[in-house]
C-alpha cells in the first residue's frame, strides 16, 4: 500500500517520516488529530501490565472518529505497523536462517535480527521483539489495541456519520484482518499467545490485565475465523489502483488462512512431543500432544479455496511478455522467473506490502553484482550481504532433480574449473572459467542467482538484447569484485528489479511479494499430500510451477533422471521434493526460515557452517574453494519458539516462558 496515494494529509506524511527514522516501537506521535501514550512495560504505574490492551486518552479517540477524514486516518494507522519485509534489518525470514549471510560487523542495514542467525537470541532484551516492537519487531500488541479501537469505534454507526455503508463495511474488513494478520505474526514467532479480542476498560484491574496465553489451537481457531469474517467484507480486487494498490482485498484474506492452516498443521504445532508438558500456570495445556490428519485437511481445504478465489481475482502465474528487441526462450524463462518476484503489481501477487522503506535502495543495492565495468565504483563498500554457498547447491540439476540425485550429471566436485561454451552464453559467459557448480542448472539458478562468471540481462543491455549483455566477473582485481571482509560471492539476482541502471545507480521499487500464487500453489500441494498422500492435484499445482520454472514435471524429472527414480511415488518422498521445491521458488522471500521451522528441519538445516567462495582471491583456483564463514547454532529444542522478554514475565504473574528459555 502506498500511503502517499493515500492521503496528502500531515498526520501520514508524519507516520512515514517516523517510520524512515525506524521509530518502531510506539514512538510515534499523532500530534494533528490524537496523542496515544504507549502503554508502559514496566515501571511506576502499577496499573500496566505488558500487554498494551488497555486504551488511553478517551476524548481525543472520540475526535478521532468525529468525520470519515479523520477516521481514514486511523485506518492508515492500522496499515502503518505491517512490517518491513523489504528490508534485510527488519525481516527475520530473510537473516535469522541460512539463506544470506553478511560481512561482519554491517554498516549497511540494521543488523540486530542477524543476530538471531548468528545464535545470539536472548531473553533479557529479545531481538525481533514482535511484542513490544524493539531490536527490528513491530509492536503488535500496539497494534492490535489501535485495531480493536477502530472496530469498536467504526461499528458503531452513530459514529462517523458521512461515511457511507459500503465503505465501513470494508473498512471494518480491512482491520479484522490487519488484526488477525498481527496476532498470526506474533503466533508464527512465539506459538501460543496471548488473543487480545477486545480492549479492556481503563478501569480495569491489575488481575484483568494479566492475561495468560491461548492453547495453539485456540489461537488458530481465533485468527482463522476473524479472516473469514474479514473476507465477507473485503472486495475481491483492488479497482482505484491509482491510489489503493496494496490494500487488504478478499484473495489475501483466505491466502493468510491458508498459510495459518498449513503452519498449524506442521509438526511444529501438531502434535509436537517437544511441548507435551508445556502448560500454562493454571496447567491448562497449550499444545495438542496428539498429531492430526485432520488439520492438514483442513489446511488442504483452505489452500484451495484461496486458489479459486485467485482465479476469480485474475491473479496467475506471471510470465514475462514478448519485448520489442528479440530474447532467447533460454533469457524469456529467467525473466519470467525473476520478475514474479521484483515486477511491480505483477499478475502473480496476492499481496505486495509497500510499507518497506528502503526496497528500492538497501535491499536492491545488495542484490546487484557490479555488472557494468564502466561503473563499478558506484555505491562502493554498500553490498554487504549475499546468498550462501548452501542456497547454490539446493538448486536442481537442468534435468529438474537434486545434485546429488542426478544419475546423469556428477557434481561430487562442485569447485573444478570449467569454461563456459557458445551454446551456453545465455547463461553463462562464453570463454569464460568458472566453477563446475555454475554449469548444467536449472533456469531458477541463473534467474535468481548472481555468481563469477554469469550473464545478468537487464533492461538497459548494452546491445539492447540477450547477446553480448551484462555479465559478472567478480574475483579480486576484477570489475565486479566486492570488497572485504569476505561475502559468500553470491548475489540475489531475482531482488533486483531488471530496470536497475549503475550508471545512474536508479532504483525502481516494488511492492514486498509477501504472498504471491506459486506460494499458495506449493502449499496446497504439501497440505493435500500430508493429508491423502501424492494423489494427482499434489502433482499438478507442483508441476504448474516448475512448467514456468523451464522444468519437466515431477514424474518425468525422477523417473529418467534420479538415482532414487520412485521416490515421488511415495508420502515421504513427495513431503521431501516439495520442501525443496519451495526453498527453491521462494527462495530470498523470507519464507524458507519459517518453513524450517514448521517443518522442523531447522535442527538439522540452521545447525551447521556457513559457506561460500575464498572472494579474496583472484586467482580461480584459489577463489573456487569452498571456506567457512560462521559456524551457525540452533539449540533444540529451545530455537524453534521465540522468548518472551524476562521483565514481561515479572509484570505479568500468569505468563509463561517458552520452553528451555
Amino acid at each position: 500500500m502506498n500511503y502517499n496515494k493515500f492521503t496528502a494529509s500531515g498526520l501520514e506524511k508524519m507516520l512515514l517520516a517516523c517510520k524512515k527514522q525506524r521509530l518502531l516501537s510506539g514512538q510515534i506521535k499523532y500530534c494533528i488529530m490524537f496523542l496515544f501514550m504507549l502503554v508502559i512495560l514496566f515501571g511506576t504505574s502499577c496499573k500496566k501490565a505488558f500487554l498494551d490492551v488497555v486504551p488511553d486518552n478517551v476524548a481525543t479517540i472520540d475526535n478521532a472518529f468525529a468525520s470519515k477524514i479523520e477516521a481514514e486516518k486511523y485506518l492508515f494507522t492500522c496499515y502503518s505497523y505491517l512490517p518491513h519485509q523489504g528490508n534485510f534489518g527488519f525481516n527475520p525470514g530473510l537473516m535469522a536462517g541460512d539463506e544470506f549471510w553478511a560481512a561482519y560487523p554491517v554498516n549497511s542495514f540494521y543488523n540486530q535480527i542477524w543476530e538471531i542467525g548468528r545464535g545470539n537470541q536472548n531473553t533479557v532484551d529479545p531481538y525481533c521483539n514482535y511484542m513490544e516492537g524493539n531490536l527490528g519487531g513491530t509492536p503488535n500488541f500496539k497494534a492490535i489495541r489501535d485495531c480493536n479501537v477502530f472496530l469498536e469505534n467504526i461499528s458503531d454507526i452513530s459514529k462517523v456519520r458521512d461515511l457511507d455503508p459500503d465503505t465501513r463495511t470494508r473498512w471494518i474488513g480491512e482491520v479484522q484482518f490487519l488484526k488477525a494478520f498481527y496476532h498470526f505474526i506474533m503466533f508464527r514467532a512465539y506459538g501460543p499467545i496471548p488473543v487480545i479480542d477486545k480492549n479492556l476498560p481503563i478501569s480495569a484491574s491489575i488481575e484483568q490485565m494479566q492475561v495468560k496465553r491461548q492453547s495453539v489451537d485456540s489461537v488458530v481457531n481465533y485468527i482463522s475465523n476473524l479472516l473469514d469474517v474479514a473476507a465477507t467484507h473485503l472486495p475481491l480486487t483492488i479497482t482505484n489502483q491509482v491510489s489503493e494498490l496494496g490494500r487488504i482485498t478478499s484473495p489475501i484474506a483466505l491466502s493468510l488462512k491458508a498459510r495459518l492452516l498449513t503452519t498449524a498443521a506442521s509438526p511444529l504445532f501438531n502434535g509436537n512431543p517437544d511441548y507435551n508438558s508445556f502448560k500454562n500456570k493454571d496447567g491448562g495445556a497449550l499444545f495438542n500432544s496428539t498429531p492430526s490428519l485432520t488439520k492438514w485437511q483442513r489446511a488442504a481445504n483452505a489452500c484451495k479455496a484461496a486458489i479459486d478465489l485467485c482465479n476469480k481475482a485474475s491473479i496467475k502465474l506471471y510470465v514475462f511478455p514478448v519485448q520489442a528487441n528479440h530474447l532467447s526462450d533460454t533469457t524469456m524463462t529467467q525473466m519470467s522467473i525473476r520478475n514474479a518476484t521484483s515486477e511491480p503489481w505483477n499478475s502473480e501477487l496476492i499481496w505486495g506490502l509497500t510499507v518497506n522503506d528502503n526496497i528500492d535502495v538497501a535491499m536492491q543495492r545488495s542484490a546487484a553484482g557490479r555488472f557494468d565495468p564502466a561503473n563499478a565504483s558506484n555505491l562502493g563498500g554498500t553490498i554487504q550481504t549475499g546468498p550462501t554457498l548452501k542456497m547454490a547447491k539446493l538448486f536442481y540439476t537442468q534435468n529438474g532433480v537434486p545434485i546429488n540425485e542426478d544419475k546423469t550429471l556428477d557434481f561430487s566436485n562442485i569447485t573444478k574449473l570449467r569454461t563456459g561454451t557458445h551454446v551456453e552464453r545465455f547463461n553463462l559467459i562464453e570463454n569464460y572459467e568458472t566453477a563446475r557448480l555454475n554449469f548444467d542448472r536449472e533456469p531458477r539458478y541463473y534467474a535468481d542467482l548472481g555468481f563469477d562468471g554469469c550473464v545478468w540481462y537487464m533492461a538497459n543491455s548494452p546491445s539492447l538484447s540477450d547477446e553480448n549483455t551484462w555479465t559478472l566477473q567478480s574475483r579480486q582485481g576484477q570489475y565486479g569484485a566486492t570488497a572485504p571482509p569476505p561475502l559468500p560471492g553470491l548475489f540475489a539476482k531475482k531482488l533486483l528489479n531488471w530496470h536497475f541502471e549503475w550508471s545512474s545507480t536508479t532504483f525502481q521499487s516494488y511492492p514486498w511479494p509477501e504472498m504471491r500464487l506459486a506460494d499458495l500453489y506449493l502449499l496446497y500441494a504439501e497440505a493435500l499430500n500430508e493429508a491423502q498422500g501424492p494423489v494427482a492435484d499434489v502433482y499438478t499445482y507442483v508441476n504448474i510451477v516448475r512448467a514456468r520454472a523451464g522444468l519437466r514435471s515431477v514424474q518425468t524429472s525422477w523417473t529418467n533422471f534420479s538415482n532414487n527414480p520412485s521416490k515421488y511415488t511415495t508420502k515421504e518422498g513427495m513431503r521431501s521434493i516439495i520442501q525443496q521445491e519451495r526453498s527453491i521458488e521462494l527462495c530470498f522471500e523470507g519464507q524458507r526460515y519459517w518453513d524450517l521451522l514448521r517443518w522442523k528441519t531447522a535442527a538439522t538445516e540452521l545447525n551447521g557452517n556457513i559457506t561460500g567462495w575464498d572472494t579474496k582471491q583472484s586467482d580461480p583456483n584459489l577463489y573456487y574453494r569452498e571456506i567457512t564463514l560462521f559456524s551457525q547454532q540452533f539449540r533444540i529444542p529451545r530455537d524453534y519458539l521465540w522468548p518472551i522478554k524476562d521483565q514481561d514475565l515479572l509484570v505479568n504473574s500468569n505468563l509463561v516462558q517458552n520452553p528451555n528459555w
